[in-house]
């Protein structure tokens, strides 16, 4: 998909109420009888379907290019088992791994000996992650030296101190900076690390901001707050998104990183999204999952059942 482009901050659409309980109860209603009601069948093909839309994820301060490679090879070939690797012919592939800068050109290498450079995407976190309590120069620094290694996204995180004081203005500009080190190739993730942004108010007026500065995601969560991807998050995000496809006719991605570890917990957020943006935005381009553990279970529960329907 092309790269979203900013387009300029209009602080009448950022405006928002939000009813907590009310959201909460949405949430209950739009997932819980569907996830009741899923056929062995379905749970299977929302397994695979999980798998393809994950960013197979490592940021520890221990990572070196022999973990990374590591990485690529289980997002290359997730399986481990080779029934379950035949029985999918091996073309199933996770959509990207995530890495720190540092260890992009790691991952680069790595993809490109196993025959999965532009299959697999290489997405690098930046600007001060996580926290973000940077100098801009220094985040631009980041963005840029992650694409020259060989990014292809990038997923940066905001300043969380501009969405407490209300400085929208300035997290628009900061934002349009960062679209801008990306260039017109290399897709733009907004981290908006939710557990720090006080209300669900500002995670959507913040959801807004974002993707009028030209964000191509909107992503929960860098994965080491306390509070991380929740479904009612998500709604309240899924709402601003919705909005700024009615005033514009642009489709932007939400990632849901941090707290997503079992195949339920990814078929709630999948229903949900069938649910309010509809099957369409089910795609890679449009929705993934930023998770380390994910794949664990995936291969679990695909093992399981698959070894049920023999």
């Amino acid at each position: 998909m092309p790269v979203n482009q900013e387009i300029p901050l209009d602080l009448k659409q950022i405006s928002a109420r939000v009813n907590l309980s009310s959201v909460v109860r949405s949430v209950e209603l739009l997932t819980s009888p569907l996830i009741a009601s899923l056929t062995s069948q379905e749970f299977l093909d929302y397994t695979l379907q999980a798998l393809r839309l994950t960013d197979l994820t490592t940021l520890s301060g221990d990572d070196t290019e022999a973990n990374v490679g590591r990485l690529c090879f289980r997002a290359a070939y997730p399986f481990s088992n080779f029934d379950a690797h035949s029985r999918t012919k091996g073309t199933i592939h996770t959509a990207a791994v995530c890495v720190y800068p540092s260890r992009v050109a790691d991952a680069c290498r790595a993809l490109k000996a196993l025959k999965m450079d532009g299959s697999i995407e290489v997405a690098s976190v930046a600007t001060g992650f996580p926290s973000g309590s940077y100098p801009l120069e220094t985040r631009l620094q980041e963005i840029r030296f992650a694409i020259e290694q060989g990014a292809t996204e990038i997923d940066i995180v905001i300043d969380r101190s501009l969405v407490l004081t209300g400085k929208w203005n300035e997290l628009y500009d900061e934002i349009v900076s960062m679209r801008k080190a990306c260039g017109d190739k290399v897709h733009l993730k907004t981290i908006l690390g939710i557990g720090e942004c006080g209300t669900m108010v500002n995670v959507f007026k913040a959801s807004m901001v974002a993707m009028m500065a030209g964000s191509d995601f909107i992503k929960t969560s860098t994965g080491k707050e306390a509070v991380n991807a929740t479904l009612p998050v998500g709604l309240v995000m899924i709402r601003a998104i919705q909005k700024f496809y009615r005033m514009t006719g642009k489709k932007i991605g939400l990632k849901p990183a941090g707290g997503v570890r079992t195949v339920r917990d990814a078929i709630a957020w999948m229903i949900l999204i069938k649910q309010t943006l509809g099957e369409e935005w089910l795609v890679p381009e449009l929705f993934r999952f930023g998770a380390s553990g994910l794949l664990d279970d995936i291969e679990k529960q695909y093992c399981a059942l698959a070894k049920q329907k023999e």
